[in-house]
């Protein structure tokens, strides 16, 4: 897939099939969705094309007005909403930056410089709340009728459902913040994850005796936090189980060599040998959240935050033995 921050570049297809959001999550209602948008891109020999934001719309205006609370919680960062969108079959991704000139466009100059001008749509998929444009004045219906006048299809997908419920990226913030993982690989089609590279902390959990490998979750709101039975892909040829805390670390020094950034640290149970102390530095792992133990806690001092870490490492080695799938 290829990735095109704007679309003023050369690489950008002339022509697409499009479709627009923030894909945060990439549900399977996204799934469907883009199955679909494959589809007809290939019935008209054009490739396939997602438009979505960074920051999202919400983030943009909740820094605006100093109000964090209008900020969504992330379900996942820009690295795997890319990878995901990747995974789905799509040819071409144009991430554009949602700032004040994108909030103040109309929604007929959205339309023509970025639909028609810069991205070349043949044919434009939403979802049926799709709404764009300064004060969200556009709507599917202004939508079609642009499309009469400029020469591209227009088509509305349904809600998705699963079990009777909809699958909305609400739906697996709401699922992720409430800790129900099961619920979340529903509504994703696949286990919750979280994916980058490994990077260097303040290297307190060798001191304890539990080396961690160290993500950041570049968004200051993840959507999940806590306490997690998790697996480890990337390092071996096989999954690693391990216990990982996805959070800002309450027991430590928000001043510490992380600025007290939101951070996914996890310990393998088995740590791979022919890595040696520093050898997962740099190297992209992805880590797959199965189970949730509990929320973050504060302790009071490296001896209780030692044995919290010793319980929530044999609760790990519990759930895993509890689950003949994970079997080593």
């Amino acid at each position: 897939m290829k990735v095109f921050r704007g679309f003023h570049h050369p690489g950008v297809a002339s022509a697409c099939a499009l479709t627009i959001g923030n894909f945060d999550g990439v549900h399977r209602g996204h799934q469907a969705m883009l199955a679909l948008l494959r589809g007809e891109a290939h019935q008209r020999g054009v490739p396939s094309c997602v438009l979505t934001f960074e920051p999202h719309p919400r983030d943009y205006f909740a820094q605006k007005f100093k109000k964090p609370e209008l900020a969504p919680a992330r379900v996942g960062t820009l690295r795997d909403k890319l990878d995901d969108l990747a995974n789905c079959g799509v040819d071409q991704t144009v991430v554009l930056p949602f700032d004040a000139r994108l909030a103040s466009q109309s929604p007929q100059t959205f339309v023509y410089d970025v639909l028609v001008r810069g991205l070349g749509a043949r044919y434009v998929l939403v979802g049926d709340d799709f709404r764009f444009g300064a004060q969200r004045a556009g709507d599917y219906a202004f939508l079609d009728a642009a499309g009469d006048t400029q020469g591209f299809d227009v088509a509305r997908m349904n809600s998705y459902e699963v079990h009777g419920l909809r699958v909305s990226s609400s739906a697996v913030r709401e699922a992720l913040g409430q800790g129900r993982m099961q619920d979340t690989a529903r509504l994703l089609g696949r286990p919750y994850c979280i994916s980058g590279h490994v990077v260097h902390g303040r290297k307190l959990g060798r001191t304890l005796g539990f080396k961690t490998l160290n993500l950041r979750f570049a968004h200051w709101k993840p959507a999940a936090s806590g306490i997690f039975a998790v697996l480890v892909h990337g390092l071996n040829d096989k999954p690693l189980q391990g216990v990982a805390n996805l959070g800002v670390r309450p027991s430590l020094d928000p001043t510490d060599v992380n600025g007290g950034r939101v951070l996914l640290e996890t310990h393998c149970l088995d740590w791979p040998a022919e890595l040696g102390p520093e050898g997962a530095y740099g190297k992209i792992i992805r880590v797959e959240l199965l189970h949730k133990l509990h929320d973050e806690l504060k302790y009071d001092g490296l001896e209780a935050l030692t044995a919290g870490i010793k319980k929530d490492f044999l609760d790990a080695q519990t759930y895993f033995a509890n689950q003949p799938h994970y079997d080593r």
